[in-house]
């Protein structure tokens, strides 16, 4: 019979504080909050926001990477949808915009319109069948175009009224052109008028809007997608690759399942050069493994999120700090980053967490309840909600067995172990404002431990556990509230 009575202690956040140290820093705007995700993928801040349906679509992936973060687009959706929101968010600026959507100069005004509410684009460079430049349309041809049924070539700005540019034009050099002629599209085309990119007055005004934005070597903001373990994984993962996601998440509540442990390693076999994050984990033991299959991140947590009831239902978990800790402390001898998911109650949680040693924190229901977060607006008593539910919560399972077919009757909704809730999350605006709050309470907190960088910050770190007492006594108490 196993020994039972040598149990050890595991910690969450609300059990330890950190300890303030004699610090230099004069101002919390001195201190940095990049760091990587993966060794190919840097962020100014250390903010990942949940694969799941009611948090991260194109429009909160955009505006993650505008801040310097970055988006993990969830898979309850179909694979060519998952990768449409993909190319939205990889189509959505750069320096450069590499494949343009073109249009034939015998193209209709009607497919050109079709194909405009299609793309959600205005303008299309016109081309031969050799992609060689003919002309532009733009919104405002459109929109004055009577003969629907006749060519483009019609109304289009014809190849000799046309600005263009050479591939190798700089940054200055462009928004010089675009500056002086007064346009909004730049062609970039080779010595023999073939295309070969665009540059835009949107993406001129990005480069100074966003300066901290996570982008690629094209000037285009990063994305990431999640995909299974089962089923059109390893077609989900091609389809997302075709459509330029830069870091796939297999996504499994428990990744330390001998199922999960082989998708990840074909995945990592068949797609040798995306970056691939798995999870979730919360032991030592499970890190090495993943570790040894080729990952490039750990997702760590096993039922610490706000929605998620998994400890309850199973009686299986690690407190969140415990988990974040120890598999922080193995995958540093590998070189392999830690993704801490969930159990971020209060913002001073995500300065913790990357003190323990995680490099980014995945963040949910701080970003649920958006602008961006997929989903209506509801109205309740007069207050503004949106909803929120956990991946495995009854609704969300639900849902994705009716879709497959996996039961077909309402009788059958019994069959449905749900490990997570539903909730309505008052609605709290713009993303970019919750971003800022976090950003400023995490540099607030590195500057109390004397911390310029987050690597400084795990440096040093030293925690003190409180008692239920102490976690009182941390939050405002003997005053009402106004």
């Amino acid at each position: 019979m196993s020994n039972h009575t040598n149990i050890p202690i595991g910690l969450t956040y609300d059990d330890i504080l950190l300890v303030p140290k004699r610090s230099k820093i004069a101002h919390r705007h001195d201190v940095s909050t990049r760091t990587k995700l993966t060794r190919n993928i840097t962020l100014e801040i250390p903010f990942i926001s949940a694969n799941m349906d009611t948090v991260t679509e194109s429009r909160m992936a955009i505006s993650l990477a505008h801040r310097g973060g970055l988006g993990i687009i969830h898979r309850f959706m179909s694979m060519e949808k998952q990768a449409a929101e993909v190319k939205k968010v990889k189509r959505h600026e750069g320096f450069i915009l590499y494949k343009p959507f073109t249009l034939f100069p015998w193209s209709t005004v009607t497919e050109a319109r079709l194909k405009a509410e299609e793309t959600k684009v205005s303008s299309f460079i016109i081309t031969d069948e050799k992609d060689r430049v003919k002309g532009i349309l733009t919104r405002r041809d459109l929109i004055f175009a009577e003969n629907n049924a006749g060519p483009v070539s019609e109304i289009m700005t014809p190849e000799d009224k046309l600005i263009a540019a050479p591939q190798n034009i700089t940054y200055k050099k462009a928004k010089e052109i675009l500056k002086k002629h007064k346009i909004e599209k730049l062609p970039l085309v080779d010595r023999n008028n073939k295309l070969i990119g665009l540059i835009t007055a949107k993406s001129i005004e990005h480069q100074t809007l966003y300066k901290s934005a996570t982008t690629d070597r094209y000037g285009r903001l990063r994305v990431g997608a999640a995909v299974g373990a089962v089923g059109d994984f390893m077609d989900r993962a091609k389809a997302l690759i075709e459509a330029g996601v830069d870091v796939i998440v297999v996504d499994v509540a428990h990744g330390h399942n001998e199922i999960s442990l082989k998708a990840v390693k074909k995945v990592r076999q068949k797609f040798k050069d995306i970056d691939l994050i798995g999870g979730n984990l919360a032991t030592a033991e499970a890190a090495i493994d993943l570790i040894k299959i080729g990952v490039d991140a750990l997702k760590v947590g096993i039922g610490p999120g706000g929605l998620c009831t998994t400890r309850i239902v199973t009686g299986v978990g690690v407190p969140q700090f415990t988990a974040v800790a120890e598999c922080s402390r193995t995958a540093k001898k590998y070189g392999v980053t830690v993704i801490a998911d969930g159990g971020t109650n209060y913002p001073g949680d995500i300065t913790k967490a990357l003190a323990a040693g995680a490099d980014v924190c995945m963040l949910a229901g701080w970003f649920a309840g958006t602008d961006e977060s997929p989903g209506a607006i509801i109205m309740k008593d007069g207050m503004k909600f949106k909803a929120h539910r956990g991946a495995a919560s009854f609704l969300a399972v639900a849902d994705r067995k009716f879709a497959s077919e996996e039961i077909s009757s309402v009788d059958r909704l019994n069959t449905v172990v749900a490990e997570g809730v539903e909730a309505l999350i008052p609605y709290k605006g713009k993303v970019a404002d919750i971003i800022y709050q976090l950003i400023g309470a995490l540099r607030s907190g590195m500057s109390y431990c004397n911390a310029s960088t987050i690597a400084e910050l795990q440096k040093n770190a030293e925690f003190i556990r409180v008692t239920e007492a102490g976690l009182r006594e941390s939050k405002s108490h003997n005053v009402r509230l106004i």
